[in-house]
């Protein structure tokens, strides 16, 4: 029985998201890291099926990626986003670790740079996210940076985030932004956001104040032939925040703790982010939740700008 999807090599591609790319209908990409391994059963099914409904609602085509039984697919299904969220033993899918995992018929989440690498493939333009990876403490020693960096240094994506999580090397990352060539614009704000917090207490130079701001940004880096992400920095609403205390001391205990412990490496960040929750009492979660809110309504507008500036 032939397949109901379309593919692109082997990265399957569903019929509503190719059609809608096609027609020039808006189209949003979403990671599945989010509901694999960043929230808790049942809360990671509810905010993924949340994030899909708000899309179609404002008339935008949600395109959740992932990878099912070895498939890359690009537009999960409900069963499969359910199958995703609810399965023992899916792993985490970073774009290095798609070939093993294609070869091998894994299932798995995807994190920025697989869902980017991805979504770029099928076609999308446009994808939002949580908080972006960066680089680490101490990298002048363990040379640990996330792959998003390079990754998106390298699609002509507009990403939403609410800037890198406040576990990295904040001041760090942005350099690497700069050297990388990637354009980091912050919504309407020019404090660049750490994710738990509104403002991580860095500026960055640029500001927009609408989507439609952004999508003329992305027109003019198309225009020019620059083919490196748009990086869209939206601050979490400061009455959803972690308080800046509280979160500055919770930090600083995690990373004594994480030293303590000998924890190093890709351990490193799980660690960090599982004692911010305990140590919060779930609220460091709260904020995770709404931060992918309103990242995902924003890339909802800025999908739409674009399609339909594109038809003007």
């Amino acid at each position: 029985m032939p397949s109901p999807h379309h593919t692109l090599g082997r990265v399957v591609v569903a019929p509503e998201v190719s059609d809608a790319v096609a027609r020039g209908i808006p189209v949003l990409a979403l990671e599945s890291t989010i509901f694999t391994h960043g929230l808790p059963r049942p809360r990671n099914l509810e905010v993924a099926r949340e994030a899909e409904d708000h899309l179609r609602r404002r008339g935008v085509v949600p395109a959740t990626i992932g990878v099912v039984d070895g498939r890359p697919t690009v537009g999960l299904s409900p069963t499969e986003i359910e199958r995703l969220s609810s399965e023992d033993g899916v792993v985490k899918v970073s774009l290095r670790d798609l070939p093993v995992v294609t070869a091998k018929g894994l299932s798995g989440g995807t994190t920025v740079a697989a869902t980017a690498f991805l979504a770029s493939s099928a076609g999308i333009r446009v994808f939002s996210t949580g908080g972006l990876g960066g680089v680490h403490r101490d990298a002048q020693q363990t040379f640990d940076e996330s792959a998003d960096l390079p990754t998106l240094a390298s699609l002509p994506l507009v990403v939403v985030s609410a800037g890198v999580k406040s576990i990295l090397d904040i001041p760090l990352t942005l350099e690497r932004m700069e050297t990388l060539n990637l354009t980091v614009v912050g919504y309407r704000t020019t404090d660049y956001p750490g994710f738990y917090i509104a403002d991580s207490g860095l500026d960055i130079e640029y500001s927009a104040d609408s989507a439609a701001e952004i999508a003329d940004i992305a027109r003019a880096r198309d225009a020019l032939g620059i083919v490196s992400t748009l990086l869209v920095a939206r601050p979490v609403d400061a009455d959803h925040q972690l308080p800046p205390d509280l979160h500055d001391a919770v930090l600083a205990r995690a990373l004594d703790a994480a030293t303590t412990a000998g924890v190093t490496g890709h351990d490193t960040t799980p660690f960090l982010l599982d004692y911010m929750q305990r140590e919060t009492g779930g609220r460091s979660l709260d904020v995770n939740v709404e931060v992918y809110r309103g990242n995902v309504a924003l890339g909802a507008e800025i999908a739409a700008a674009l399609a339909g500036a594109d038809g003007c």
